[in-house]
């Protein structure tokens, strides 16, 4: 582990050398951290970032809460003088995470990993490839910065989540493949936690119980992805699903290496799931903006009622 290490999946975190690091309380200090920790490859304009974080300040103002930030920032990391090489570069106009530091976090952990299997089929992992899927999925705590609703953290945190679900993805795929359909099941129904209506992991895990021998859990299976698309979606099954359900109750399913588990790891049906994930962000959006006239015509009510008073 890096010497100084972040977690930013779930709550906000830091250790150096393994204990945790204290001196990091203040919101800002915390946000502009992530933010350089999620970007850490990019020079950072400082009037781009006094931006960003204190839009709501002055441009004056917001330089200035920008330089004290930093300022506490390098106080509480560069701590110790026997550090070869300081976390953060700072310049005049700009600045960076120092790449020749000791810095790690969760979120570059996870990057990484779905970096070195990006392109290879679920099926096709090696051993070492899928311990590092494993082993970045377990440091997914939680989405990231968890209780923050900034902007930027919400882009991230979706982003970072389609990388996640990505990952577990192929996992599913690897480990039925290997016939580990108990380990192939944790995965899918993780996926589902996140993404009830996400049909193509229904199909896996209704396979995959197949496979183990459970048909009376595969045909279940198929129950649960019919109630999640009507609720979440307002849809019907797709046609492949329902060949398959009709292909495990007569027995008749034969799995194919050259099928649907080839075509995910490639990713080409994610389409499917993100227009899926549009259409559910589209009812939450009509919702909240049905509320939102509500509660106008209501206080524009409240407001007439007091005028006659």
């Amino acid at each position: 582990m890096s010497r100084l290490h972040f977690q930013l999946f779930g709550k906000f975190t830091a250790e150096k050398d393994g204990q945790t690091l204290t001196g990091l309380d203040a919101g800002k200090d915390q946000e502009l951290l992530s933010y350089l920790l999620i970007h850490r490859d990019r020079h950072h304009s400082r009037e781009a970032l006094a931006a960003l974080l204190w839009g709501d300040s002055s441009t004056e103002k917001s330089k200035k809460y920008l330089r004290q930030s930093l300022w506490h920032l390098q106080t509480v990391l560069e701590s110790n003088e026997q550090d070869r090489f300081y976390p953060l570069l700072v310049e005049h106009d700009w600045l960076k995470l120092n790449p020749r530091s000791e810095v790690g976090s969760d979120v570059a952990e996870l990057e990484r990993a779905f970096a070195d299997a990006q392109g290879i089929a679920g099926a096709e992992l090696d051993s070492r490839r899928a311990d590092l899927l494993k082993s970045a999925i377990e440091a997914y705590r939680g989405d990231l910065l968890t209780g923050w609703y900034q902007d930027w953290i919400l882009f991230e945190r979706e982003r970072l989540q389609n990388i996640y679900l990505m990952m577990l993805d192929k996992l599913i795929c690897y480990s039925d493949h290997r016939h580990e359909h108990e380990a192939a099941q944790v995965f899918a129904a993780t996926v589902l936690r996140y993404e009830p209506a996400r049909e193509r992991t229904h199909r896996q895990l209704m396979s995959s119980y197949y496979l183990a021998g459970d048909r009376t859990a595969a045909l279940r299976q198929y129950d649960r992805c019919v109630a999640a698309l009507r609720e979440e979606l307002g849809v019907r099954p797709e046609r492949r699903t329902m060949q398959l359900y009709e292909q495990i109750k007569s027995d008749e399913f034969q799995p194919s290496n050259s099928g649907e588990n080839r075509i995910t790891a490639t990713n080409k049906p994610l389409s499917n799931d993100v227009v899926g994930r549009l259409r559910h962000l589209q009812t939450i959006l009509s919702a909240v903006q049905r509320r939102i006239q509500r509660d106008i015509r209501a206080v524009e009510s409240l407001s007439r009622t007091d005028d006659k008073l």
